[in-house]
């Protein structure tokens, strides 16, 4: 399991995205910090990267782990 780890969310732009977001992370145990300028979220707690991705997915934002 992961402590943090950063995201991709390209198509991320505004505060309704990132409601949207945060409501699909949350009930998983994620809380995320948000990047709007790079479009990146950065993901906190008991939350493996690929279930983080998968919930995006869900709710329409695809997202993929962040350059380092």
């Amino acid at each position: 399991m992961s402590d943090t780890f950063t995201l991709s969310v390209p198509d991320m732009s505004c505060g309704h995205c990132r409601a949207s977001i945060t409501a699909a992370l949350e009930p998983l145990g994620g809380a995320a910090v948000f990047d709007m300028d790079s479009r990146q979220v950065t993901v906190r707690g008991p939350l493996e990267p690929a279930a983080a991705i998968a919930a995006l997915d869900r709710i329409g934002f695809p997202a993929a782990p962040a350059p380092a």
